[in-house]
């Protein structure tokens, strides 16, 4: 991902991404009362729809991630139960954000499938590694939200989809501890978005959540670029001999305490 270059015609293509169906936002309204004057306007407004668009791409790719290391990878049968149960979790987690996502902006993802680098599903390594680099540009990408979002409501719930996904980054550094042998492991170091290798020890080894600098969603559109455009995917190094769909479902949160609720959080 650090490595890639888009060509001029797919980086507009991505660029364009964002702004789908902008001019047809849907009605927004929260249930608490004005107080404060945020919700002053009742429609999505458009930086709200962008963002959230953005959004849906990372969770429907998140979705697809998880969906593939539990189906596919040759390392999740030999976890422990309990990383197990971790990554099936997720799943679930990762699809409701998508279904909250789609149901305020009335728009599914624009893109449907995905690709990866060479090895993905395959090697241990390459897995873990690109899990923890998506969960780092997720953080990222909410935090954004919080920045940017036009209402109390929206900021929090970025806040709290965030969170979710700092749950997903730490575990999935636990994980690496717990790849047997025949898988290659245990596996001591995983590099995130950043590029640098960082020892999985401890596996929480952030005292604040990192903001990547972060001030537009269009740099988080450009980090998950490889992901979506054959073009940026060639020039990332990353398999475009195969693309993995998105195969939405109904999600059954691991607990009711849990559970979205509404966009006052009550």
């Amino acid at each position: 991902m650090r490595k890639a270059s888009v060509g001029a015609g797919s980086a507009l293509a991505l660029g364009g991404l964002v702004e789908l169906a902008s001019a047809g936002t849907k009605p927004f309204k929260t249930k608490q009362d004005d107080h404060d004057h945020d919700h002053d306007d009742e429609y999505l407004r458009r930086r709200d729809h962008d963002i959230l668009i953005a959004a849906e791409i990372a969770e429907a790719l998140a979705v697809t991630t998880y969906t593939n290391i539990i189906e596919t990878a040759p390392f999740f049968p030999n976890l422990p139960s309990d990383d197990q149960g971790y990554l099936v979790a997720a799943r679930q987690e990762e699809m409701s954000h998508y279904l909250l996502e789609k149901s305020v902006t009335d728009d599914p993802s624009p893109f449907q499938s995905f690709f990866y680098p060479a090895g993905m599903f395959v090697d241990t390594q390459t897995t873990l590694n690109v899990l923890v680099t998506l969960e780092d540009a997720f953080i990222a990408a909410y935090l954004v939200g919080v920045r940017h979002f036009s209402t109390s409501d929206l900021r929090v719930t970025a806040a709290r989809i965030m969170g979710i996904e700092s749950d997903h980054r730490t575990l999935a550094r636990v994980i690496g501890g717990d790849v047997a042998p025949v898988n290659g492991g245990p596996i001591a170091a995983i590099t995130g978005i950043q590029g640098v290798a960082e020892s999985i020890a401890p596996p929480n080894n952030n005292g604040y959540e990192r903001t990547l600098c972060w001030n537009r969603i269009e740099q988080a559109v450009a980090a998950l670029t490889p992901f979506v455009d054959i073009t940026a995917a060639k020039s990332a190094g990353f398999d475009v001999s195969k693309s993995f769909a998105f195969d939405p479902f109904t999600p059954t949160l691991p607990s009711a305490l849990g559970a979205f609720i509404s966009f006052t959080g009550c």
